[in-house]
């Protein structure tokens, strides 16, 4: 079991109040253990284990457990008065009407609740009107490559092999459990795409077209960091699929929203860096897990490129950015990344190898015409740190850094 320092840390920043902690994220990314590592150190802090509910909406025992009224007497029956109460829902979008329990439970005893979730609907606006003020959202992403990394460090292996199998195989925690071998680990990310396809995307949607939900899914994976559109990707399906009807954009958009309310995408909308305004059109897509990519696309050096931008994506959300793709006139900058105190700016590129390649990645920096910080990241091991007040940083130790 990995211990999750950051998103500890956000829990325990919270602790014993009325803010409700809601954790999302994709399945499978350590939301479960999250809440098992923090029952444990409540445990170890002198919390009685009869302060402590946890309610696992996956397990069979709590299968007939449907209704906020049903989830609100079950827990009310172990509520201990005039002291502290844990309670923890784990998956609680099975329930249907939760944030009503939610809600009443947290005004009428003594409760410190934590909610996850795998879909985005947790959140919805009814929820939100609901708890107004009163919940925080931690997102959850699988391993940093920082976590992956120190996991392995005592081993024999090197950065750069932890760094290609991190690459290949993904961040989800469970995998540091299994055999390390190509057979056993795609057979989990098989299985693990497919649950996350079927139920959190399907089902949950009350979707038929699978067929259409995969191919929309496998153009994201073989397109990772190219500018897209709906109607884009509406014709490549229609023609691809050879269908006698062409595809509406507005069908691969609610498929978009799908994909994305599951946590398995994130859209990267564009930002005009001399307008300084986000744009509405022509957005890239960045996946959860490139092991989960790597199933559908397949792992080899045509993709690396791809591969290690969408891990800085990931990286740059995990350090608390919104990120957008920056858009410089006719020119291109891969990330914008901007939070209550800075904009920073970053070029991901696989090498230097030649010289167009480095005017390329550069020419976007010198006409942003402002002092933001930027900065190139490269696969490469030797190069310069600095150019013009350019930083240049080699991919593996802006991750570990």
């Amino acid at each position: 079991m990995i211990y999750r320092t950051e998103y500890m840390q956000r829990l325990k920043a919270f602790k014993d109040n009325k803010i409700i902690k809601v954790v999302t994220g994709l399945r499978r990314s350590g939301k479960s253990t999250l809440l098992e590592m923090f029952r444990n150190e409540l445990l170890e802090d002198g919390v009685r284990l009869e302060q402590i509910q946890y309610l696992n909406f996956e397990l069979m025992k709590y299968d007939a457990i449907r209704t906020y009224k049903q989830l609100y007497d079950l827990v009310i029956e172990k509520i201990l008065p005039n002291q502290k109460n844990y309670l923890f829902f784990d998956e609680i979008q099975q329930v249907s009407g939760w944030e009503k329990t939610i809600n009443s439970l947290s005004l009428e005893y003594d409760v410190d609740i934590y909610v996850t979730g795998s879909n985005a609907y947790l959140l919805s606006s009814e929820l939100a009107t609901l708890i107004s003020g009163r919940y925080v959202e931690i997102k959850m992403l699988p391993l940093s490559f920082k976590e992956y990394y120190n996991y392995y460090q005592n081993t024999q292996k090197s950065k750069e092999e932890l760094f290609n199998n991190f690459l290949k195989y993904g961040g989800l925690p469970q995998l540091l459990t299994l055999p390390q071998d190509e057979q056993t680990i795609s057979a989990f990310l098989s299985s693990i795409y497919d649950t996350i396809i079927l139920k959190d995307v399907l089902e949950r949607n009350k979707l038929k077209n699978i067929d259409l939900l995969k191919r929309v899914y496998a153009f994201l994976c073989g397109n990772v960091g190219s500018i897209t559109s709906t109607n884009s990707i509406a014709k490549y399906i229609t023609k691809e699929a050879k269908l006698d009807t062409s595809l509406r954009p507005a069908t691969i958009g609610n498929i978009l929203e799908m994909l994305e309310n599951a946590f398995i995408i994130y859209k990267a909308n564009r930002y005009d860096v001399r307008g300084k305004e986000v744009l509405k059109s022509l957005e890239k897509y960045y996946l959860a897990d490139t092991g989960l990519k790597n199933t559908i696309v397949g792992y080899n050096l045509e993709n690396y490129g791809h591969s290690i931008e969408n891990v800085v994506y990931l990286e740059l959300l995990r350090r608390g950015y919104q990120v957008y793709v920056g858009k410089n006139n006719d020119k291109e900058i891969d990330f914008v990344a901007i939070n209550k105190e800075e904009i920073r700016y970053f070029q991901v590129t696989e090498t230097f190898a030649n010289k167009t390649t480095w005017e390329r990645e550069i020419a976007p920096f010198y006409t942003t015409n402002d002092f933001y910080e930027k900065t190139i990241i490269t696969a490469d091991k030797t190069f310069i740190t600095n150019t013009n007040g350019i930083k240049i940083v080699n991919i593996i130790d802006f991750l570990l850094s």
